[in-house]
């Protein structure tokens, strides 16, 4: 029998000074049985980052054809695709050819930078990519079934907490 995935409710409010985007937006995230506590955290985060009232996450790990998260126009034209990981270089080709913004968050810092170096050259081709290493160290702590968290983004500062603990997030453009 398969382990199901199990749901998370997360009411994020965020307060992005940057974009001069304020908005609580209530989130019901599945989390994949082979998921860990800091790659959930990651998407939170993510979504945090680029939140759009059109911003949505997709059928994620199960899905070869979608994003994890994108943002879709009226008509249907994909806005922006977010993928997380060492994402295959194949994909991102893809993606770049389907959407108008392509963003990929990297997050283990070993791995990360060994795809990052592989990968670098073939990926600066893309006009409508962009990569970001995320590093939120302890920010797994705050994954539970019900969360109430806040993100605070100001001059490219960013925080992610609950009522107890505020967790620094580093956010590092690759180039």
């Amino acid at each position: 029998m398969a382990i199901s995935a199990t749901i998370n409710k997360v009411s994020l409010s965020i307060s992005d000074m940057d974009r001069q985007y304020y908005q609580l937006h209530e989130l019901t995230m599945a989390m994949h049985p082979s998921e860990n506590d800091y790659r959930f955290i990651v998407r939170v985060l993510a979504f945090a980052l680029n939140a759009h009232d059109d911003l949505i996450f997709t059928k994620g790990l199960g899905a070869d054809d979608e994003p994890e998260l994108w943002q879709k126009s009226l008509t249907g034209d994909i806005e922006c695709w977010i993928d997380f990981g060492q994402v295959d270089e194949k994909r991102i080709r893809k993606a770049c050819g389907r959407a108008r913004q392509v963003i990929i968050y990297t997050y283990q810092d070993r791995k990360s930078e060994l795809w990052w170096q592989q990968n670098r050259d073939r990926l600066a081709r893309h006009d409508n990519l962009r990569v970001f290493h995320l590093d939120a160290a302890g920010a797994e702590a705050l994954v539970a079934r019900n969360m109430q968290l806040n993100c605070m983004i100001d001059d490219g500062a960013v925080y992610l907490g609950d009522d107890q603990n505020t967790i620094p997030v580093s956010v590092t453009a690759r180039s």
